[in-house]
């Protein structure tokens, strides 16, 4: 009897076990809620570009171009504070870096006084997209189904959040 029970003590914690290794980062309705299936990038309203290749979008993002075209203005960027799925997949697909990587890059341009300001950071979507509807040279990112009137979405590569082929997406 103790055997059997030894036994399926045993089974269970084995089966608790085999559950968890498969579920080494968040799962769950929850998590997978919370994962953004892609990112729009946002600018202000009065920006007059529509439509950005990858490459410079990544340009502006990692403070290798400073302003707008045809004299529009000093570009700002503003993230989500680190930890933010959104702020991840900004990482990996804008920046092609981790957490770790973005910060020692930004060290790195201020050291050499290559920059004086990194990137902003907001706490929410709603703060990211305040801040790009209050200042006119802001760019930043929040996911699609956060965005609202106040604010412009850009193209990238001639493709907007939901097309066939959106890079922005995990």
């Amino acid at each position: 009897m103790r055997s059997r029970t030894l036994q399926r003590a045993v089974g269970a914690l084995s089966l608790i076990a085999a559950l968890a290794a498969a579920c080494v980062a968040p799962c769950g309705p929850a998590a997978r809620a919370q994962a953004p299936a892609e990112i729009a990038v946002i600018v202000n309203k009065s920006n007059p570009v529509d439509d950005l290749p990858l490459s410079e979008l990544r340009e502006y993002f990692l403070a290798e171009r400073g302003h707008w075209p045809n004299g529009k203005g000093k570009v700002r960027v503003v993230m989500l504070e680190p930890g933010a799925p959104a702020r991840e997949a900004a990482l990996r697909l804008i920046y092609n870096m981790n957490e770790k990587a973005y910060v020692s890059y930004f060290l790195g341009k201020k050291f050499r006084g290559e920059t004086l300001d990194e990137p902003r950071q907001q706490t929410s979507a709603a703060d990211v997209i305040k801040f790009v509807s209050f200042v006119p040279g802001a760019i930043g990112y929040v996911r699609p189904e956060e965005v609202d009137a106040s604010v412009k979405v850009l193209r990238v590569d001639g493709l907007a959040p939901g097309d066939p082929g959106y890079k922005l997406k995990p």
